[in-house]
């Protein structure tokens, strides 16, 4: 599905963005992958060895996406496709219910999530432009930007930059459809990633996502369940697909969520 494709994932070093990188090797793409010197980008390199390669870089900095786009254009050749996963949960910051929520918890969490990928979505229609070719980009938003879950996900700014991206990317790919710029949105709900570490440990929550998404049982996602979705719409078999935003979400969208007894 992939063969000769270069595809460029801000945040690809643990979690979803991993899971894509492999999948997308598998199908016959190069991969450049970005994230922070930390175990997950040991990790990585451990696992994605042919036909990819992996820089050190900030997605939150400016000219992160930039000096990607060149390294993977070096390496592979033109690039024709950028996923950008790179983002998280700033709780620990001061995110959370409007009345608890911080000025550093909201700029922190807009910053990581919002901001970031305004910077790789800028740099590769830049890039696509000045080539006069066509490619692809898609971005990372989440369930819970149309979808909250008030009891155990009250986290008010992550929730703004998720819905915010769904704006932005439908914007953009209105504006450079006819410039063969495709650009869409994968909003999963609860997948078992780093970020979701303090739901995947807690039984509480654990049995409330067993109801709300109740797909194959009732479970958390996994990033392979994301990564077939990815591939798709980076490649020629949806080159008739922009501005859309498809949840996968095991049912969470559709499904009322059971509490159990605290």
């Amino acid at each position: 599905m992939l063969k000769g494709k270069n595809i460029v994932i801000i945040g690809g070093t643990s979690g979803i963005g991993l899971a894509s990188a492999k999948h997308m090797i598998n199908l016959g793409a190069n991969v450049l992958v970005t994230g922070k010197a930390d175990q997950h980008i040991i990790m990585a390199k451990e696992e994605l060895k042919e036909n990819a390669e992996i820089l050190d870089l900030d997605a939150t900095l400016e000219g992160t996406a930039e000096t990607a786009l060149l390294r993977c254009e070096s390496s592979f050749g033109q690039v024709n496709g950028l996923f950008h996963v790179a983002g998280g949960s700033g709780r620990s910051h001061g995110d959370g219910p409007l009345e608890n929520l911080s000025l550093e918890g909201w700029n922190y969490t807009l910053h990581l999530n919002l901001t970031s990928l305004m910077l790789s979505n800028r740099a590769m229609v830049k890039y696509l432009l000045e080539k006069k070719s066509a490619g692809a980009i898609l971005n990372l938003g989440s369930v819970l930007a149309r979808h909250p879950s008030p009891k155990y996900f009250s986290t008010h700014a992550y929730a703004a930059a998720k819905a915010a991206i769904e704006g932005f990317s439908t914007s953009i790919a209105a504006y450079y459809a006819n410039q063969s710029i495709r650009v869409n949105v994968i909003c999963p709900g609860l997948i078992t990633t780093p970020m979701a570490n303090r739901a995947a440990n807690d039984p509480l929550i654990q049995s409330f996502v067993n109801t709300k998404q109740p797909l194959d049982l009732g479970r958390m996602g996994t990033p392979e369940d994301i990564s077939g979705l990815a591939c798709l719409l980076l490649s020629d078999q949806s080159k008739f697909i922009t501005g859309q935003c498809i949840a996968v979400d095991g049912g969470w969208g559709i499904s009322e969520g059971q509490y159990g007894k605290q």
